[in-house]
């Protein structure tokens, strides 16, 4: 039998566990009045490039432990673009049907030695603009002995200022899977080092589409760079993500 997760709005306590939300936390605060606020900007923010700006400072922490690797190949630090097509069609709160649809989560990986950002970018260019996003995370097991054998990840961590433990060499654990809608281009995230999640899922009609910039450190390596688990069989687990109809601003809304 399939396992059902329910999507939940993407906010930055909630996705604490597994990296970083990045998106402007007061947006409604213009960089010319943000000087005379009696209260302290989050993030340590101050006003920046002569009154016309707002700097908010370390939005979310990089990460690079190649050298913990065991091929030894240092890393760089890489750009890539990815461009999503929509996946899953989302009910229309208003339309004459709100049954929610389904997505099927056949591939986990994790990227143990960097963290990744997936930073969405509106392009006007698209036929078709796609608004939301799904971000699917889980939480490691406990390593068995072949999973300390096959995946190798680092042992320790090397920087007194990332905000959250390393996850380990276990398996993802598909009982306690989340999913997150989050919005276009209001919000990107960072999947913490080693987080176990699914590869991009764009939320829209067929023909739309989103882009995404995505920055990490990479050394070429195959299984220091990538680590995957498939739920594809059918003697395997199958797990879906059930989405519901979104409202317009999904951030902070109420699913």
């Amino acid at each position: 039998m399939a396992r059902i997760i329910q999507t939940e709005p993407l906010t930055r306590q909630s996705f604490a566990p597994f990296g970083d939300v990045i998106e402007n936390p007061l947006p409604t605060l213009h960089p010319f009045t943000a000087s005379t606020s009696s209260s302290p900007l989050p993030f340590d923010g101050i006003s920046a490039n002569q009154g016309s700006a707002i700097k908010y400072q370390h939005v979310s922490r990089q990460l690079n432990l190649y050298p913990q690797s065991p091929s030894g190949v240092p890393a760089n630090s890489v750009m890539n673009i990815f461009v999503c097509a929509a996946r899953v069609s989302i009910p229309s709160p208003s339309g004459p049907s709100t049954n929610p649809t389904t997505f099927n989560i056949r591939v986990l990986e994790r990227h143990p030695y960097t963290t990744q950002t997936f930073i969405p970018q509106s392009n006007p260019l698209h036929p078709g603009k796609a608004k939301n996003y799904l971000v699917i995370v889980a939480p490691t097991l406990p390593p068995l002995p072949i999973d300390k054998k096959d995946f190798p990840v680092p042992e320790k961590l090397d920087s007194a200022e990332y905000p959250r433990p390393l996850p380990g060499a276990g398996m993802p654990d598909l009982s306690k899977l989340r999913a997150f809608v989050a919005s276009s281009p209001q919000q990107a995230v960072t999947y913490g080092a080693g987080t176990w999640h699914a590869p991009m899922v764009t939320l829209g009609e067929k023909g739309e589409m989103l882009d995404f910039l995505v920055v990490q450190f990479a050394n070429g390596v195959g299984i220091e760079d990538c680590q995957e688990v498939y739920y594809e069989g059918e003697q395997d687990e199958k797990v879906v993500a059930k989405v519901d109809a979104l409202p317009d601003i999904v951030g902070s809304a109420k699913l």
